[in-house]
């Protein structure tokens, strides 16, 4: 179909409020943990569990959504996944114990899981290699957006009508935005955005032949600056869904703050510094990609290494005005990480195998993010200290040591991915 300039921008526009709801929808399970612990008698161990539930189906079935993206229409596995996840949205606010929430948050990871591997591969058709990372960084900022309304929303909503009622909002919301996307989502052709001129992804070569599952799987595990790309993500996930899961209930039990008050605080430090940062990043990102093969790579390097001192800070410090501070800093470094997420891997994945490689990524991203809450409902429960609090705050400061080994993975990503495209150049 033709380019629009203004409608790729409309896509854009679009998929910012499925994301938006996507994670508004996986956030609100953080804000009433508190009232789940209360109500139930959950202990840390068990609100752990159910924290870590959605992250790991999300990230079983990936790489299933990602291979599924490269060979059916977008279009169609967003809108069937927005339904899905919003139904067992509803679902949660039906739970009556551990098991029962287990399962249904399972169950919503399952169906959010094909949304991502499907987005990101439409939004690099719609946006090339000039805007790709603006384009990313602007979707980007809806995960924040639906990570801070979604928490404050649903802290909210539980503190006024109890914990099961921002899951009967959010369900059908869900359901009327998947409605709206079936009137005015296209989908475009395959690889149109992949930039004609990049002799190694240029789809007057690939056109619409779609590649066999084993050669698209070994395209990617043989690339090894995706994989040291993938590595990162891990790394960085890992704390990411620490900060998702426990800085509310760590607001609650170590600075005393009201439920709804750490549901709102807990997310808005954090999520505005990044939704405020990442188009700057993204945009700062297209710029040095046209300098330097590895731009985006570095950026986010950056942001990992700087953002390592903040999350330290963060579990350690027993200063309200010192936390704010530190929780906004490593929101601006989490920003300058995200911007890149999809937009490096992309910078070394051919167009045809872009939707698998999100799915691995997000495989290897949230299985190994989804060990992040137990580690620490774990590490608070049987920690080295007498005290709950401190055992918590230990293991959120020991998150530094993972954003640490993240930065070194992709800086391994940024020289092995400028060797072999000066090694392709000079050949």
């Amino acid at each position: 179909m033709p380019m629009s300039k203004n409608y790729k921008w409309t896509v854009v526009g679009m998929l910012w409020f499925v994301c938006f709801f996507n994670y508004a929808d996986r956030q609100a399970i953080s804000s009433v943990l508190p009232l789940l612990g209360r109500e139930f008698k959950f202990d840390d161990l068990q609100l752990g569990w159910i924290a870590s539930a959605f992250a790991w189906v999300y990230a079983a079935a990936a790489p299933v959504a990602g291979i599924v993206a490269d060979r059916f229409s977008r279009k169609w596995l967003i809108v069937l996944a927005c339904i899905v996840w919003s139904f067992f949205t509803l679902a949660t606010g039906w739970c009556g114990g551990l098991v029962s929430l287990i399962v249904v948050r399972a169950l919503t990871g399952l169906g959010e899981t094909f949304y991502f591997p499907s987005s990101m591969s439409m939004l690099s058709d719609y946006h090339g290699t000039e805007t790709r990372s603006r384009a990313l960084s602007w979707h980007q900022s809806s995960v924040y957006a639906g990570t801070i309304l979604g928490s404050w929303m649903a802290a909210e909503l539980a503190e006024r009508a109890g914990w099961r009622a921002p899951f009967y909002w959010f369900g059908p919301i869900g359901v009327i935005i998947a409605i709206i996307l079936v009137r005015f989502l296209d989908e475009p052709d395959r690889g149109s955005g992949a930039g004609r001129s990049a002799k190694t992804m240029d789809y007057r070569i690939y056109g619409e032949e779609r590649m066999p599952v084993r050669r698209t799987i070994g395209i990617i595990f043989r690339t090894p600056s995706a994989m040291l790309l993938m590595a990162g993500f891990l790394c960085a996930n890992f704390v990411a869904v620490i900060f998702l899961a426990w800085t509310p209930k760590f607001l609650v039990d170590k600075f005393h703050y009201a439920i709804g008050a750490a549901g709102l605080t807990g997310a808005v430090y954090i999520h505005l510094a990044s939704a405020v940062t990442v188009p700057f990043a993204g945009w700062l990102a297209d710029r040095l990609s046209r300098r330097f093969k590895t731009g985006r790579m570095l950026v986010q390097a950056a942001g990992l290494t700087i953002g390592a001192t903040f999350v330290f800070i963060v579990g350690n410090t027993a200063s309200t005005v010192t936390l704010m501070l530190a929780m906004t800093l490593f929101g601006v470094c989490k920003g300058f990480y995200d911007s890149g997420i999809f937009a490096s891997l992309y910078d070394v994945i051919e167009p045809r195998a872009r939707g698998t490689a999100a799915g691995i990524m997000n495989t290897i991203g949230w299985g190994g993010g989804a060990l992040g809450p137990l580690a620490v409902g774990y590490a608070t429960k049987y920690g080295r200290h007498t005290s709950a609090v401190e055992n918590m705050s230990e293991a959120i400061a020991f998150g530094a040591v993972i954003y640490v080994a993240g930065a070194v993975l992709l800086f391994a990503a940024a020289f092995i991915h400028s060797r072999r495209t000066a090694l392709t150049t000079t050949t």
